[in-house]
């Protein structure tokens, strides 16, 4: 009998444990919630997190300041809750009592009822009167419907969906109706999507370093996945200054397989993105190509020598020409128009963490992309 092919185990950077355990610590998921939403075991980010707390835990606090951190702590965790009822809500308050009673209903298992009530400015006594009340089926259908599409574009990641995404979703989430409906309810409830930002392109490509011919040549659509990798670097202004982002994307499903992020743009920074692909997809490294624009980044030596040391043909686009590229820049007008341009930002870590957050539990998990048949790239992977 045939040996069977013992399956690589992935590897993480210490980045990406880093934001991992801050969607515990700053955010408030719970370990289950952020190790489900990332793909991994809950134990294997527990590990992460108890790592973490150790290297930051003050062993100089008396008892009387470790009560009150945790008073503050339960106090943040009450504000946190507010929060997220008022976010998920998406502007009830100025709803009709009946629109924000079915909201209660309908998060009962997510949040106390004394709390939501309380939050969006409704009795206990109300509430509890209108669920005995009637309503008409088509009645109650229709507002289901509005209901979720706000719910949708409350999703800071779902803003942009126009019609067509936001059916696709409905269907998703079990609801069903016709894009024309769908249509025609956004409408006169006023949702509308975002518009799209202007992609710029942000790499250096004036350097006398050796550059590699255009092997892959625009074919953007590979049957199977860690064929094709593509990569670029972009930018993203905070108020303490510039956040490099450099990401490797899978031409296959457009999922995002490596990224990294860094104060400048130097070479260690689109390595870093390259070594967390390979960690996490443990490619077939002799059929796998690595596309990219001139950039010096990455027709340094240093990254050049690590495409050798994995055995990955090099390829990059022709100069001055954004379409040999286009799949990757139009993941960064996404990346932009979704979240980056949404959003200011005071610090660098800020940053860093909406767009850990974009790209790990919504743009590779749940983003429906036309292109895939409205299926997220993890979706379609799966499906493949």
């Amino acid at each position: 009998m045939a040996k069977r092919k013992r399956r690589s185990r992935r590897k993480f950077t210490d980045e990406f444990k880093q934001e991992a355990v801050k969607l515990v610590t700053l955010n408030g998921l719970t370990v289950a919630e952020a190790a489900r939403n990332l793909g991994i075991h809950p134990n294997v980010l527990r590990n992460w997190k108890l790592s973490f707390e150790a290297d930051q835990e003050d062993p100089t606090l008396t008892e009387d300041e470790r009560m009150e951190m945790a008073r503050l702590r339960a106090e943040n965790r009450r504000l946190r809750m507010e929060r997220d009822i008022l976010k998920k809500a998406n502007g009830l308050l100025r709803e009709r009592k009946e629109l924000r009673f079915d909201f209660i209903e309908k998060h009962r298992e997510e949040w106390p009822v004394k709390i939501m009530c309380e939050v969006l400015e409704v009795s206990r006594s109300g509430f509890y009167a209108w669920r005995s009340r009637p309503e008409s089926e088509r009645s109650k259908h229709h507002r289901n419907l509005v209901d979720e599409m706000r719910r949708i574009h409350a999703d800071r990641d779902m803003k942009c969906y126009g019609s067509p995404r936001v059916h696709k979703e409905l269907v998703a989430r079990g609801l069903s109706c016709s894009e024309n409906t769908t249509a025609k309810l956004m409408n006169s409830h006023g949702l509308a999507a975002r518009t799209r930002n202007k992609y710029k392109v942000t790499t250096d490509s004036n350097h006398s370093l050796p550059v590699a011919e255009n092997v892959l040549n625009r074919e953007f659509e590979q049957e199977t996945p860690d064929r094709v990798w593509l990569a670029d670097i972009t930018y993203i202004w905070t108020q303490e200054g510039w956040l490099h982002l450099a990401v490797v994307l899978d031409v296959h499903s457009r999922k995002v397989v490596g990224w990294s992020m860094s104060n400048d743009m130097k070479t260690s920074l689109v390595m870093s993105a390259l070594r967390m692909a390979l960690g996490r997809r443990c490619p077939d490294q002799s059929s796998l190509m690595h596309h990219s624009d001139r950039g010096s980044q990455y027709a340094s030596k240093a990254f050049q020598d690590m495409l050798r040391e994995h055995n990955i043909t090099c390829s990059m686009s022709r100069k001055a020409n954004c379409w040999d590229n286009a799949m990757m820049e139009s993941f960064f007008a996404t990346l932009k128009k979704e979240r980056i341009h949404l959003e200011s930002y005071a610090t660098r870590q800020e940053a860093r963490q909406s767009v850990f957050e974009y790209i790990e539990l919504f743009y590779n998990t749940r983003r429906r992309h036309s292109a895939l048949g409205y299926l997220s790239p993890e979706e379609f992977e799966q499906a493949a």
